[in-house]
């Protein structure tokens, strides 16, 4: 079992490092997915358009020899686009199912808060219970099964509001920054064929580097990895503090972080700290988990969690300045 550990995690190197070539300069984001993925939840990007996220996506999908479907998300989208339908065969005289794409293993969903609520509701029985129901029966879908979605945080015209229960399915919400500068000279010189290695890595393809086989025994050794309690309570205490209490909420000081919030984060997030946490060490190289690692994943884990209130808004106050805060007032052990 320690052989296949070693060389699962080898696995997961090789990928980071393949996926590297190609999406130039976003090696946190990188990071994030892969953490994700073995954790087995799903992950919602927010970018500005042109930062690779499509390309992320497919280029992790390749190398983990998975299955990939795209889905552009549009106000005219119907939940059958997503789930799949019926259609009636007349020779045999009866219906049979046509899936659609949701019935693959990592399932791109472009610009997700353009689509309407009812293909929303589509979508969150297909991350929350893991299968779409088509007529009147329900079908389980490929495992594993991966969503990213993305959205674009400048343009909010024609855009729904994801509803929170749909943004708690989510275990991180990641940004995609803009790359550095020497990052973006590669990016250009690359997307125009001038390096040599840009051509050369154009002529290697992507070669499948992380099996499912691997990722069965990275989720194996994470569940191995040690916490102590002292981390687990640390772990609840950080999710708790974000809740505010009704009783007291107006007679809150302004300026406190709970009086910018109106709703905290579910035990949803305290699952995915510490089910993250182990996931983080294993790829670290330990088999133990440090509160730097639930600090590190306290803002992809929370950051979409906290509903914030008018006064964070007019305020100019975001989720992460409040998680930061957080993490200054709670006591790590």
């Amino acid at each position: 079992m320690e052989g296949s550990q070693s060389e699962a995690l080898q696995c997961a190197a090789a990928l980071k490092k393949q996926m590297a070539v190609s999406v130039i300069g976003q090696e946190q984001l990188i990071n994030d997915i892969l953490i994700a993925y073995i954790a087995g939840g799903h992950v919602l990007l927010e970018g500005a358009p042109g930062l690779a996220k499509t390309l992320t996506v497919r280029t992790f999908a390749e190398l983990s020899q998975l299955t990939f479907k795209r889905i552009q998300f549009t106000p005219d989208l119907l939940p059958a686009d997503l789930t799949g339908t019926l259609i009636f065969d007349p020779n045999a005289r009866r219906f049979s199912v046509r899936r659609g794409p949701l019935f693959a293993h990592v399932v791109l969903a472009d610009e997700i808060n353009r689509a309407p609520a009812k293909v929303q509701s589509a979508l969150l029985e297909a991350m929350a219970e893991g299968q779409v129901t088509i007529g009147e029966h329900s079908y389980p879908l490929s495992q594993p099964f991966f969503v990213l979605a993305t959205q674009n945080p400048i343009e909010q015209e024609g855009t729904y509001p994801l509803p929170e229960a749909e943004l708690d399915r989510f275990l991180f919400k990641l940004f995609v920054p803009y790359p550095k500068p020497a990052d973006e000279l590669v990016i250009m010189l690359k997307s125009a064929g001038i390096t040599a290695s840009a051509k050369k890595d154009e002529q290697s393809g992507a070669a499948p580097v992380l099996p499912v086989e691997a990722l069965q025994i990275l989720r194996l050794a994470a569940d191995r990895v040690r916490c102590t309690e002292g981390l687990q309570t640390y772990m609840v205490s950080l999710v708790a503090a974000t809740r505010p209490i009704e009783e007291k909420h107006t007679e809150l000081p302004r300026g406190s972080y709970l009086s910018y919030i109106t709703v905290g984060a579910s035990p949803r997030a305290s699952i995915a700290l510490y089910r993250c946490a182990k996931v983080r060490a294993l790829l670290n190289g330990r088999d133990y988990v440090l509160p730097e690692d639930v600090k590190a994943l306290a803002y992809p884990i929370l950051r979409h969690r906290l509903k914030l209130s008018y006064e964070a808004s007019a305020e100019n106050i975001s989720a992460d300045e409040i998680i930061a805060e957080l993490l200054e007032l709670i006591p790590q052990p």
